[in-house]
């Protein structure tokens, strides 16, 4: 499969993150929520393992590794949930263009990664073109969303940590195994804190669309994206993989403007130029 048609997948499906994690986040707290999450991901991708007849067979320093990358996950996706409650989609769908910066210097630092005035002026075009885009969209910065502007910020770094540690350990046993221990781990770290969070819902406010919600969030995007995302991750650099994903919000308000009669203006237009510009500079560095 190429490269670039795995991207697009991916692409499209954490499109739609930002907003069904907005909506359910609405009915439930983020603590159960990620324990649901967490379980419908590891549910998955042990039926994955088992129907390719793997194990899980990783070296002592590796499995240190994977370990930590788990806690990196859960802890990411907790403090992405509880951000939510703060803060707009559109507000997270910005702080979340941010992460090819963080990989970039991460993956300076960490994978060596080397860095050229190319793939930093792609990073920074790409950035800049989506906050364009969401500008039009509304973003608020005000005090009342600080606080989950904050914590989103903290959530992008465990991303971006995640991403860039991830690299070695995919290119050595592949995405499935890898990210199949990671969510395995997250699960039992959620586990314990998720049980006791779930007797305090209140079942009643919850909706058929909530449900379905859940379900996206648990098998779309912790099982299937998070895995072409570790797959991607296997065959270019952590920064390019990245910066591709600031397409979110273009891929979004194409598919508003598909299915929702959505109405582009000039800032949607020019921004995706900009962020397409900053996408493919970014990919003329992959190998």
């Amino acid at each position: 499969m190429s490269i670039y048609i795995v991207l697009l997948l991916q692409l499209l499906i954490a499109s739609g993150t930002h907003v069904v994690a907005k909506s359910v986040i609405q009915h439930v707290d983020a603590l159960p929520l990620t324990f649901f999450r967490s379980l419908l991901s590891v549910s998955g991708f042990l039926l994955l393992i088992q129907c390719r007849r793997m194990k899980f067979s990783f070296s002592r320093k590796h499995r240190n590794l994977l370990l930590f990358l788990g806690i990196l996950a859960v802890i990411n996706q907790f403090l992405y949930l509880y951000a939510l409650k703060f803060t707009t989609a559109a507000n997270g769908a910005l702080l979340y263009a941010t992460t090819p910066i963080f990989v970039l210097l991460f993956s300076s630092r960490f994978a060596k990664e080397r860095l050229n005035p190319k793939k930093i002026t792609g990073v920074t075009l790409a950035f800049l073109g989506v906050a364009f885009i969401l500008v039009e969209k509304g973003i608020n910065f005000h005090n009342d969303s600080m606080y989950g502007n904050c914590i989103m910020l903290l959530a992008v770094l465990c991303w971006s940590l995640y991403t860039t540690l991830g690299k070695s350990v995919v290119i050595e046993y592949g995405a499935l195994p890898v990210t199949a221990y990671i969510a395995l781990v997250g699960f039992i770290v959620i586990a314990p804190f998720g049980i006791l969070s779930v007797p305090a819902m209140t079942l009643n406010s919850l909706t058929p669309m909530d449900g379905v919600g859940i379900l996206y969030l648990g098998v779309g995007t912790s099982v299937v994206s998070y895995l072409l995302w570790y797959y991607a991750l296997g065959r270019i650099d952590a920064t390019s993989l990245a910066v591709f994903m600031n397409g979110q919000p273009v891929v979004a308000t194409i598919l508003s403007m598909i299915f929702l009669n959505y109405e582009i203006h000039i800032h949607f237009i020019l921004g995706a130029f900009v962020t397409i510009l900053g996408v493919v500079l970014t990919q003329t560095n992959s190998p």
